[in-house]
């Protein structure tokens, strides 16, 4: 494993959670495992790894991102990571309520929906 690797490990890890990235990479086949080893190189062991943004502000832009993309299933794992970060759950909602403007509602929904799913499970939301 390279340097950068093992700097995305840690990094991924400490973010995503250890049982989530451990997980993941177990579940690897030898096909699969060339995109672990990208995502952990690139995504976590360099832009994750730079100094000119924090954690807290690359959670937030990721879960801009991703309602852009609509890619609600990416964004659960993304809101946990998020509030691993120290990103609020006011944050987040006011992260998805701009995103919803700039990207549209069918966009927005799905955001809100897949952070709503994962804010309640982490007890971050009582739906008493």
């Amino acid at each position: 494993m390279s340097e950068q690797f093992e700097k995305g490990l840690k990094i991924r890890r400490e973010v995503l959670g250890a049982d989530y990235v451990d997980g993941s990479m177990a579940r690897a086949d030898d096909f699969m495992m060339a995109f672990q080893n990208i995502t952990t190189e690139w995504c976590w062991g360099y832009a994750w790894s730079r100094d000119g943004l924090d954690r807290k502000t690359r959670s937030m832009l990721n879960l801009a991102m991703l309602t852009a993309l609509s890619k609600p299933a990416e964004l659960k794992l993304h809101v946990k990571g998020a509030l691993a970060n120290g990103v609020t759950v006011d944050e987040i909602k006011e992260i998805l309520l701009h995103a919803t403007v700039y990207c549209g509602i069918p966009a927005g929904l799905d955001a809100f929906k897949a952070a709503h799913e994962v804010l309640v499970a982490e007890g971050e939301i009582d739906r008493s």
